[in-house]
């Protein structure tokens, strides 16, 4: 039994596309995305589209809330006053481009969500979520000591807890549990800027997680927000290009 998780599409058609080309060469049926489908690449409604038509189950991001809600852009500490800018204008771009439908649709998004899968006389418990069980806009890294992500493990009485919203995968072992992140589709942050995605190999006795990490037509998405409204700052990043980014 495999099951693929991925997270924070942003946007970025062509790199869902080729993550989901990779699902699909596989033979793994079960699908399910934690969310952020929208900002900083031109592709918003598309993306949202493609999920939706494919019925991929799919969690609400803080920046699919952003939207769906019309919250305001609050500037965090740390970006720089560069990617500050960038961040309203390319939030803006979403508010006035996604369409009513699929901000209905962004809005009726679920905040997290259980699975149970039975394996032979085993029932193994996958929590999926964008961030954290309380928050969709907490950041928890590979480098937190363990205990946050046991007392994660604990409360949602969970085998394997999975999150996004970082853009840095990683993979985390306690004593046959798993705290896993799944890195970001369209916006990684790691260095070599791929698309990452998770797959779940579940057994009966144990479950193996893999990272899966894909090249894409980056450059193409590059051109392509630099044609549009939205700042050319996120063309730089996808590129990997110096600038003054967290």
């Amino acid at each position: 039994m495999q099951i693929a998780i991925f997270s924070d599409v942003h946007g970025n058609l062509p790199a869902l596309e080729v993550v989901l080309n990779d699902i699909g060469q596989r033979g793994i049926h079960q699908k399910f995305c934690l969310g952020d489908l929208v900002d900083f690449a031109p592709w918003g409604n598309e993306v949202i589209e493609k999920i939706k038509n494919l019925n991929i189950p799919c969690l609400m991001g803080n920046h699919d809330e952003r939207i769906a809600f019309d919250i305001p852009v609050i500037p965090l500490i740390k970006h720089s006053e560069e990617e500050t800018a960038a961040r309203f204008l390319a939030i803006d771009h979403s508010k006035k481009y996604i369409t009513k439908a699929n901000k209905k649709y962004l809005s009726e998004l679920p905040f997290h969500l259980k699975l149970n899968y039975k394996i032979g006389k085993k029932h193994w418990n996958i929590q999926l979520m964008h961030s954290s069980l309380e928050s969709n806009d907490t950041y928890l890294y590979e480098s937190e000591n363990d205990e946050v992500f046991t007392n994660l493990l604990n409360d949602s009485q969970s085998d394997i807890i999975i999150m996004g919203h970082t853009h840095l995968s990683f993979k985390k072992y306690f004593n046959g549990k798993w705290a896993i992140n799944s890195g970001s589709v369209g916006r990684s942050r790691e260095e070599n800027r791929l698309a990452s995605y998770v797959i779940l190999t579940l057994d009966e006795d144990h479950i193996t997680p893999e990272i899966i990490q894909l090249e894409y037509p980056l450059e193409k998405v590059a051109q392509k927000i630099e044609e549009s409204e939205i700042p050319n700052y996120y063309a730089s990043f996808l590129r990997n290009e110096k600038l003054s980014v967290f």
